[in-house]
This record gives C-alpha cells, sequence and structure tokens, in this order.
C-alpha cells in the first residue's frame, strides 16, 4: 500500500471518529519536542513589568468593585492615567515599534529625478488599404523596379512607355513622359536625394535624367549597357545602374564621361541595387540567386575581385533589399518564388544571423523608420504584404487585398505610408508604419538637491 492511500485511510478513520463523538472535545495531537518551534520570545526591553505588576495585582481591582467617586475625582484619575500613559490595554510587547522615517531630500528632487514612464498605447494597424489608383498597363516582370516615392512627396510609376507622377500632397496626377515604342516599355524609375531629378531606365539600355519641376530631359546616359536597365539607386551624384546585361556601373551624372567604374561579379540580370544610408557598401541582387556586397573604398576595375562579400544562401532570384535604418551594418535581403526567405546579413562579416521562410515569393522589402518591423511584399498564393516585429520575426499583421503578386512598394518621406503595386493594375496606399513620431520636448532641468537649504557664507 502507497503512502497516498495510507493516509486517506487514517483521515476518514479519524473524520468518522470526529462524526461519532458530536459532543467532545478537541483534539490535539502532541508534537514532539523538535517540533514545538512557534514559540513567541517577548522582547523585553519594550515591556514594562511594572505596569504590568499593577494591573494584574492592583488595577483589577477597580474594576471589578468601582468604588464611588466625584466627577472631579474621576477626571483627576483619567488626567493621571493619561500622564502616566495608563491607558494601555496591552501587556507583552513581541517587537519594537519601527522609528518614523527621516526625510533627507525634499520630496519634489525625487518626483522629478524617478518620474513613472507613461505606458506606449499599442499601435492599430489597419487591415484595409486607404485609398486604391488603377494602374492599367503595369508591366508583369518581377526583376523590374517600376515604383519610387521621392523626398518632395511626389510618386513615380512606370506604366508601360509612360511615367506618371502623383502628388501625395493634394492628390493631383501628372504625365511625366512617354517614350517611343522603339525604347519602351519602361523598366526602372529611381528619384534622385532631392526629390526633383529622376531617372529613367528603358528598355533599349539607355538612363534618361529628368527635371520634374520643369518637365525637361536634361541628358541620356548611353554606352554603359548593352541590354534592358531593370534597377537603379542613387548615391549622392552618383546614380548607379544594373543591367540584364549583369553589369553594374556607377555613372557621375555631372560630368560628360559619366562612367566611373563598372562592377563585375554576376552572371545574370541584376534585379535589385541599394545603397546603405552611409553611401559606402552597395548591395545588389540577381537573377543568378547571388547576393553581394560593395565596399566602394576598396571597390576599384583593375582588382581581380571587387567585391566584399559574395553571398550564395539564396536559392532564387534576389530582387528585393533593404538597408536597416537603425543598425548600419543590416541588411534585409528577399528571394523569389524558389527561395521564398528573408535572409539578415551583417555586412561588415558577412555573415548570415537569420533566415525566415515566408512560404511565398519575395517581391520587395521595407523598414519602419520609426519602429524595429520590416514589411514584405509577397506572390503567390495570398498577394500580401506582411508586418513583421524585428527581431523575433513574429507576424504583426497581415494585409490583402491585391489579386495578383505585388510587385512593388514605396514609402512616403515621412516613412508612415506604403504604396504597394500589383499585378492586378492597382496601386494601393496602406497606413502600416503608423502616425509620425511627434518631436520630443526638450528635458527640463532637475532642480538642485539642496537647493531649498540655506547656503553657507
Amino acid at each position: 500500500m502507497d503512502a497516498g492511500s495510507l493516509n486517506s485511510s487514517s483521515s476518514s478513520s479519524y473524520l468518522n471518529a470526529q462524526s461519532r463523538w458530536p459532543l467532545r472535545d478537541q483534539f490535539h495531537q502532541k508534537k514532539s519536542s523538535k517540533e514545538n518551534l512557534d514559540r513567541f520570545i517577548p522582547n523585553r526591553s519594550a515591556m514594562d513589568f511594572d505596569y504590568a505588576h499593577y494591573m494584574l495585582m492592583e488595577g483589577r481591582k477597580g474594576k471589578e468593585n468601582p468604588p464611588a467617586s466625584s466627577p472631579s475625582r474621576e477626571a483627576y484619575r483619567k488626567h493621571l492615567a493619561e500622564t502616566f500613559n495608563m491607558n494601555r490595554t496591552r501587556i507583552l510587547a513581541f517587537k519594537n515599534k519601527p522609528p518614523a522615517p527621516v526625510e533627507l531630500f525634499p520630496p519634489h528632487f525625487f518626483s522629478s529625478q524617478q518620474q513613472d514612464k507613461p505606458t506606449k498605447p499599442k499601435r492599430s494597424i489597419p487591415q484595409t488599404s486607404e485609398r486604391t489608383l488603377d494602374a492599367p498597363d503595369l508591366v508583369d516582370d518581377y526583376y523590374l523596379n517600376l515604383l519610387d516615392w521621392g523626398s518632395c512627396n511626389v510618386l513615380a510609376i512606370a506604366l508601360g512607355n509612360t511615367v506618371y507622377l502623383w502628388d501625395a500632397s493634394n492628390g493631383s496626377t501628372s504625365e511625366l513622359v512617354t517614350v517611343d515604342e522603339e525604347n519602351g516599355p519602361i523598366t526602372s524609375v529611381s528619384w534622385a536625394p532631392d526629390g526633383q531629378h529622376i531617372a529613367i531606365g528603358l528598355n533599349n539600355s539607355e538612363v534618361q535624367l529628368w527635371d520634374s519641376t520643369s518637365n525637361k530631359q536634361l541628358r541620356t546616359l548611353k554606352g554603359g549597357h548593352r541590354l534592358r536597365v531593370g534597377s537603379l539607386a542613387w548615391n549622392n551624384h552618383i546614380l548607379t545602374t544594373g543591367g540584364m546585361d549583369s553589369l553594374i556601373i556607377n555613372n557621375d551624372v555631372r560630368v560628360r564621361s559619366h562612367i566611373v567604374e563598372t562592377y563585375r561579379g554576376h552572371e545574370q540580370e541584376v534585379c535589385g541595387l541599394k545603397w546603405s544610408p552611409s553611401g559606402q557598401q552597395l548591395a545588389s541582387g540577381g537573377n543568378d540567386n547571388l547576393l553581394f556586397i560593395w565596399d566602394r573604398s576598396t571597390a576599384s576595375s583593375n582588382s581581380p575581385t571587387q567585391w566584399a562579400h559574395r553571398l550564395e544562401d539564396h536559392t532564387s532570384a534576389v530582387k528585393a533589399l533593404a538597408w536597416c535604418p537603425f543598425q548600419s551594418n543590416l541588411l534585409a535581403s528577399g528571394g523569389g518564388g524558389g527561395d521564398r526567405c528573408i535572409k539578415f546579413w551583417n555586412t561588415h562579416t558577412g555573415a548570415c544571423l537569420n533566415s525566415v521562410d515566408t512560404g511565398s515569393q519575395v517581391c520587395s522589402l521595407l523598414w519602419n523608420k520609426n519602429e524595429r518591423e520590416l514589411l514584405s511584399s509577397h506572390g503567390f498564393t495570398q498577394n500580401q504584404l506582411t508586418l513583421w516585429k524585428y527581431p523575433s520575426m513574429v507576424k504583426m499583421a497581415e494585409l490583402t487585398g491585391h489579386t495578383s503578386r505585388v510587385l512593388f512598394m514605396a514609402q512616403s518621406p515621412d516613412g508612415c505610408t506604403v504604396a504597394s503595386a500589383a499585378a492586378d493594375e492597382t496601386l494601393k496606399f496602406w497606413n502600416v508604419f503608423g502616425a509620425p513620431q511627434a518631436a520630443k520636448p526638450a528635458p527640463k532641468a532637475n532642480p538642485e538637491p539642496f537647493s531649498h537649504v540655506n547656503r553657507i557664507r
């Protein structure tokens, strides 16, 4: 018999005995000497033995047989009892009364130093787009880059042979340029940092530079590529172009001989180009499943290997690239339909920090500028936008509404609104990154801790 059944049987017999003897005395089992550990030892230093003796021997006489007394005598007795502290009811004391706290600093000193931080309200992420615009003739080609949002809050989108500009401040639309059939379709667009000049890559291997304020073409970059230019990236006055001929060319748009560097490493079309925020490193992705990191300080046309890192972890085309805004050497990359992964890289060491299988083709990536979040756009089967919490990569939201793969994404200058263009020929706007952060007020100077004390001269 196990201990549990033995205890239960003994307890049941004890309860039966209790029920059989309703008027019996309560039974207290005698504990061994080792178990008698619950003694209360009075604190003798806190006791008044004289008062205790008086209350036990003399004080009770008056209570049991109160003598007749006048009101003046009774008032005198109460006053005497209060004077000699004879109104106490407890005789034994087991602990001393704690001393009153001493305030060494003024209360306002601690209130200014240790204020509770207000809890940050949870951000609500709208599940539907704020606005939807038609985008007819949008080319359904994974390797192109046909959408960009400039610093002057103007969105550029290439539809077939035409580039349209949509002003987000007033919702107006204008046509910038329509190229000839033999030169089109347009294969890439990218705003310069000033938000006024825009580069347009063409199917005939040329790149045009336009001034959007005057609607005038400034120049055409020729002779660098042999095939279409599907990716563009600005680095101040340097325009980097990536072509189907696998070449990456740095063009200085200020000078006549614009080609200043050519990077060779890819074996197929270059479909992704992104300069780091510092302008020192360039990330490039290609249809050859390769991701390259080029360091501008060490890359040279004469060296046999120009790249800093050649990364082969993806198993499909690498188009989606995004540099982290809060960690300069962190890059996110997304693979095509045969890979479906988002990978994170330390671009200083070339190490892959994490890889997440998204389950579908990764078309585009954008970081939240205000929070540690990453947004990805996808193809079959859901054609959704997914918001991830970094670095845990927990899904925060999945935004659906497109009926075909979401090929391109662009972010507003304030970093809050995202535009997505899909093969269903629609352009949607999502308030996925929340409202812009308000400027934090300057912290108030803390008062001197001893400002209330008079100075000693």
